[in-house]
């Protein structure tokens, strides 16, 4: 663009140069009059409004484009020096007062000067002629791309009349051609119509306007390319609705349904078939209603169809329903275990009263005992003899409450907790539910479990528990929960108190020797391929297995020592050895090396010298025997205590060797016996933690022992807690106790007084034959019977016992 033309100071009398027009100028906002395009404009400005009215017969007018279409009242300075001479054909008065004027373009045109301003501009205007260059192949090429392009244009546009492009195919003229399509175009800008109008070079402008045109031809195909997918889209969607439309109404004539009407139609028969309470059944249809609703193709449908079948197929009131048989129902349990006489009775009690009072609510069972016992074992017999089904959720390490009561519906991959799922795969609402290892539960951040089975095994809450997943009540109050435990140390006294224990001690020789040839040996016989006539077991090789090669409460280990000997007779079947295989001690050194448990020898060595003698525990995996030894030397009166003892066992120690010292006189040592003694007690094995009150007897006896320089009797082994004035107190675990004290050979016993009634109630004669049980009262009757060679003065004899020493059968 070339410079603004000056205004002229002497505008009353205006002088036109040669070559020039003084015409009147009419500023637009956003337009540009292309030469031989006619333009309706609105004028509107009382300036304009004036121009138009002073018009004459010549009805000669500039267009000129403003530089910025946002000035209501340009001077000269705001237009663009290049406009177009145009004729006004028609002028319309509006009702606004504005006017409606027709124009048609004449010719280019540069305002050379300004004449006049007020009331509307006048200029001195100069014609602008075309710079048309000679015809030419490549000139030829060009004009033909303009029109190419203009009518792919017109053809792709919604908005522009085809007439359009015979028009422009008509026009044999570069330059008119050039402002026929520039005018035609509304997406072109007023920027790019401007350069159009302004370019002298009809070769410029063809080359300016082929740009524009494949900038737009792009903009069209990419415009046309997005509502094409769109289109695309929404045609596909709205096929896929009539179509499934169609189908409802072809199936709906024929009787069939749809897969999502037939899923709608089969949990809806499932939901009035499952027999579920009221509100379980509001709950259920309402979301069944829901799920009609739903696009199969829906982010909820599968969830929510889930929980619905969750709901049909629990068994709401489905019962085992099986008539009760009390001699069939002891039967199975005598024919599955062998002794258990407390359990037993216990389920044949429940099932008593469970013929005379079919609505009772089941009992909570908690089965406590060593490993081997058969408290899982147990849980399946009892479900046999009750004609149920039995599940089994093992709790052992589980840390996370939802394991319980399950997840909530919000989360993804959510199911119902492990007593709910136990419940479907038992498909009646009354099975035998086994809590393994009930003891072993873990904590942390997730939840406490332990916590969450309070209200399970609760008979007075579990008639409406409600799991998380299902958010519905259900009865559990007819589930005959069964939990087993090795030790109730680490369950919550809260779970403890909802659960009647029952201890299962461990067996004794005699009844694991039963237990090996009624159960044991015919399984593994079984188990590994043998049969009866290629092996034989006889009772002395099983009573030498027991007590050389096992050292537990249970049976689990004598099984797997069997099962070995069993797995060396399918050995030589296979190798061709047919003779029959009768198991002998020497036998089991060849299958099983060495003996593995020194029984009485080992106790016997230990205690042929002062200050040794066998105490008694209780431990998790049943009853041991405790070594407790002590020894002095020279020293300031220290007293030492070792063998990762805790603090109770320490106190203990310490209350003996009180009660030691303070009855110095009466065993025969001097008052001040520990003024130049260091003595040292020990506990083996060193590794293992030991702690517990009953071993007080034990540390006394030794410290008599030690200090007396008598040997305690051999074979004899105690366990009683010890007080400062010398009562021997009661303790627990006594059968386990006496099977570790009969395992190791031991045939004298001494326990509390108190513990008599344990004894009569636990132990049966057999058990007892061979070993003379001896109670005591006070330390005098343990010492009495422990250090028969012990010298004690007349007077030092206590004047009367509480209960005098007495052996017992």
């Amino acid at each position: 663009m070339s410079n603004h033309p000056a205004s002229s100071s002497d505008e009353s009398t205006p002088k036109s140069v040669p070559g020039t027009r003084i015409i009147p100028i009419l500023p637009v906002r956003d337009t540009v009059l292309f030469p031989h395009a006619v333009l309706p404009l609105t004028v509107g400005r009382e300036s304009s409004i004036q121009l138009i009215e002073s018009l004459g017969e010549e009805r000669a007018i500039v267009v000129a484009a403003q530089l910025d279409a946002r000035l209501d009242s340009p001077k000269p300075s705001d237009l663009h020096i290049v406009g177009t001479l145009a004729t006004v054909h028609k002028v319309v008065r509006m009702p606004n007062q504005s006017r409606f004027v027709f124009t048609e373009g004449v010719s280019r045109v540069r305002l050379v000067r300004f004449i006049q301003s007020e009331p509307f501009m006048v200029a001195e205007v100069e014609t602008l002629e075309d710079v048309t260059p000679p015809t030419s192949a490549e000139f030829e090429a060009l004009v033909r791309n303009v029109i190419g392009q203009f009518q792919q244009i017109v053809a792709e546009s919604p908005t522009l009349s085809d007439e359009l492009r015979t028009i422009a195919a008509n026009i044999e003229e570069p330059s008119r051609l050039v402002d026929f399509v520039a005018s035609s175009l509304p997406f072109l800008t007023t920027d790019d119509k401007q350069l159009l109008l302004e370019a002298p070079s009809v070769v410029d402008r063809l080359e300016l306007l082929n740009k524009l045109l494949v900038k737009e031809i792009e903009v069209q195909q990419l415009r046309t390319k997005i509502q094409t997918e769109v289109q695309d889209q929404v045609q596909q969607s709205q096929r896929d609705y009539y179509l499934r439309e169609q189908l409802k109404a072809i199936q709906k004539e024929l009787g069939e349904q749809d897969d999502g009407q037939r899923d709608v139609e089969d949990l809806r028969q499932k939901i009035e078939a499952a027999g579920m309470p009221d509100e379980v059944k509001k709950e259920a249809l309402k979301e069944l209603a829901r799920l009609q609703r739903m696009s199969p193709m829906a982010a909820d449908y599968g969830l929510t169809r889930n929980y619905i079948e969750w709901l049909a197929v629990l068994p709401w009131n489905k019962s085992s329903g099986s008539k009760i048989d009390i001699v069939k129902a002891k039967e199975i349990l005598d024919e599955d275990h062998y002794e258990l006489k407390k359990v037993k009775d216990r389920v044949l009690d429940y099932l008593s009263v469970l013929e005379l009072k079919p609505d009772m609510k089941g009992p909570i069972l908690c089965f406590v005992g060593p490993p081997g016992v058969g408290k899982t074992s147990l849980g399946r017999s009892i479900a046999r003899a009750l004609g149920r089904k039995f599940q089994r959720v093992s709790l052992g390490g589980m840390h996370d409450e939802a394991e319980i009561r399950g997840h909530r519906r919000t989360y993804i991959g959510a199911l119902p907790g492990q007593i709910i799922q136990s419940i479907r795969r038992a498909e009646t609402n009354d099975p035998v539910i086994m809590l393994d290892e009930v003891d072993k539960l873990g904590r942390d951040f997730r939840g406490d479990p332990a916590s969450a089975l309070l209200e399970t095994l609760d008979p007075e809450q579990n008639n409406t528990f409600r799991d998380n997943y299902l958010d519905v009540p259900f009865d559990l109050s007819k589930v005959l929960f069964i939990c087993t435990a090795n030790m109730l140390d680490t369950v919550p006294a809260p779970l403890i108190d909802r659960m009647e224990i029952i201890p299962l001690q461990g067996y004794s020789e005699e009844e694991k020797v039963h237990i090996a040839n009624r159960y044991l040996i015919p399984r593994q016989i079984k188990e590994n391929g043998i049969t009866t006539e290629q092996i034989e077991f006889p009772e002395e090789a099983v009573r030498h297995i027991i007590r050389h090669y096992t050292r537990e409460a249970g049976v689990r280990k004598l099984e797997q020592t069997i099962g070995t000997v069993c797995r060396k007779e399918a050995r030589r079947v296979v190798e061709g050895h047919t003779e029959k295989l009768v198991v002998t001690r020497e036998m089991l050194k060849e299958f099983l090396g060495g003996i593995q448990v020194r029984v009485e020898t080992e106790v016997a060595e230990r205690v042929k010298r002062p200050g040794v003698a066998v105490g008694l525990a209780w431990t998790p995996a049943g009853g041991d025997i405790l070594f407790i030894e002590a020894n002095k030397m020279k020293g300031k009166g220290g007293f030492t205590m070792t063998g990762q003892i805790g603090e109770v066992m320490q106190e203990s120690m310490q209350a003996a060797l009180t009660w030691v010292r303070s009855n110095a006189t009466r065993l025969g040592l001097a008052e001040d016996f520990t003024k130049d003694l260091d003595i040292h007690i020990h506990v083996p094995a060193g590794a293992i933690p030991k702690d517990g009150p009953s071993a007080g007897v034990t540390m006394a006896t030794v410290l008599v022992s030690l200090l007396t320089d008598t040997p305690v009797r051999p074979l004899t082994a105690m366990t009683g807690e010890i007080t400062l004035s010398g009562n021997v107190l009661p303790v627990g675990g006594i059968k386990e106790k006496f099977l570790a004290a009969r395992r190791a050979g031991v045939d004298t016993i001494i326990l509390p007084a108190e513990n008599r009634q344990s004894v009569e109630e636990d132990l049966v004669p057999e058990m007892m034959a061979g070993v003379d049980v001896h109670y005591a009262s006070q330390i005098e009757d343990v010492l009495a019977v422990a250090l028969p060679k012990l010298a004690m003065r007349p007077q030092l004899q206590p004047a009367a016992t509480e209960l005098p020493v007495g052996a017992a059968a």
